[in-house]
């Protein structure tokens, strides 16, 4: 399982370096082209937005291994470990829930623009740039769960802070 996570790990951090290579890299092109030789290339811009979203749910991923998502904590210093534990169980079972949710629509979405053999721009079919929706938010359920279940096993056997479940 270990071998399989550490796959996992080397394939998002690869395809968010490999992506924030390419944004910068067509920005400044186009950049260039533009102020330089007053063209530009037509599909970059809409290929950037697209960059940008898988960027984002990637980011997210990884932000998600470690539990380390943007939250509100203003009350739960205010309860003790045990509480906590328990409050994160839930959290993150709700967590999962919603983003189980939307990985299951985003998948019916591009399994439709599959069907109907959508085109987005240059030809390139638009399944294969919402692709990232159903895995990112797939991915980022299943680690919900397993941080869920994590968080139980602390609370049996209340040995550990909350956040030492990384995935």
């Amino acid at each position: 399982m270990k071998h399989f996570n550490r796959l996992i790990h080397l394939i998002e951090d690869s395809l968010l370096i490999g992506l924030l290579m390419a944004m910068i890299l067509l920005s400044c092109s186009e950049i260039v082209l533009r102020n330089v030789f007053d063209g530009g290339i037509i599909w970059v811009d809409p290929l950037l937005r697209v960059l940008v979203l898988w960027a984002g749910l990637i980011g997210a991923t990884v932000a998600s291994r470690d539990n380390k998502h943007i939250r509100i904590d203003l009350i739960s210093r205010l309860f003790s470990k045990r509480v906590h534990l328990v409050i994160q169980i839930f959290v993150g079972l709700f967590t999962a829930f919603v983003c189980g949710v939307i990985g299951w629509h985003g998948a019916r979405w591009v399994q439709q623009d599959y069907a109907d053999g959508l085109t987005a721009f240059q030809g390139l079919p638009s399944w294969l740039l919402e692709i990232i929706i159903p895995i990112a938010f797939g991915l980022i359920a299943v680690r919900y769960l397993m941080h869920s279940l994590c968080w139980f096993g602390m609370l049996l056997h209340y040995d550990e802070e909350p956040d030492k479940c990384s995935l």
